[in-house]
Order: C-alpha cells, then structure tokens, then sequence
C-alpha cells in the first residue's frame, strides 16, 4: 500500500470522472436517435465533466499529510479501484464498444454510477473539504435516479 496517498485517490476520482463523461459522451453518440436517452447521457456526461473539474481543483488544495487511519482507507480505497468493474474485465471501457441497446448502456452505467458512489463515500471520509464530495455524491445520486427512470 505504500506510495498511495490521499492525493492519489483524488487524482482516482478524477480519472473515474473522465472514464463517466468518456462513457457517457459515446453512449449520447451512440444512442443520438433516441432523444431521450441522448439528452439523458449528454447532460451526465457533462456533470462528469463538471465533477472532474471540481476534485481536480480539490487534489491542488491537498497537502502532502496523510489522514488519520489513512492506512486502513487505503486498502478499502485500492479494492474498490482493483475491483472487476474499474479494472477488471468487466471495466467501463471495455464495454462501450460493444453496447448497441439503450437499455444494456442504461444497466451498465448504474452499476458504475454506484460503484462510483461507493469510492466517492471513501473519500468523504478522508477529506475535510466533505461539503464539495458531498456536492457530488448528491450528484452521483441523482444521476441513479435519473437512469432508474430510463431503465423502467
């Protein structure tokens, strides 16, 4: 675990950040002949955008001293990033391409915005800056709202 820092799962959520708008931004290409789920994934795409900026402006504000349990955070910070879904076969990128249904792209980005939640929970906790994540959790909430009504 040594050498991953708060900075870094920062810099994590960031590059998360990009992998949503990435999805997103394709998916909203992808899908342009629905108008609905088109206007659905590019306003999610350029929230992401949005979240990206902000923990970009957080990790500049981080100095260089770790949390107090930070060590124990870490190692739930790591599995969630080692998961399957981030870096796994069953990553986000991996799937874009081969998503030609609307609803299997709706089902898809559920589960990474929960997975997302999840991480962005643990950062809540090592931060004091907690009122900007939880800007974005509530976010990242209303973002599985939004494609809980899509998918039904």
């Amino acid at each position: 675990m040594s050498g991953y820092s708060v900075r870094e799962a920062v810099e994590m959520a960031v590059q998360t950040e990009k992998v949503g708008n990435q999805f997103y931004t394709e998916m909203a290409g992808k899908f342009k002949d629905n108008a609905d789920i088109h206007e659905l994934f590019t306003k999610l795409a350029n929230r992401e955008k949005v979240h990206e900026k902000t923990f970009t402006e957080l990790k500049e504000t981080l100095g260089e001293e770790e949390p107090e349990n930070w060590q124990e955070a870490a190692n739930y910070m790591r599995a969630i990033v080692e998961s399957a879904f981030f870096l796994g076969k069953d990553k986000a990128t991996a799937h874009m391409q081969s998503m030609d249904d609307y609803r299997q792209a709706v089902g898809f980005a559920l589960a990474f915005e929960k997975e997302t939640l999840l991480y962005f929970y643990g950062i809540r906790d090592l931060v004091k800056e907690k009122e900007i994540i939880d800007e974005i959790i509530n976010e990242e909430q209303s973002h599985i709202q939004w494609l809980t009504v899509f998918r039904k």
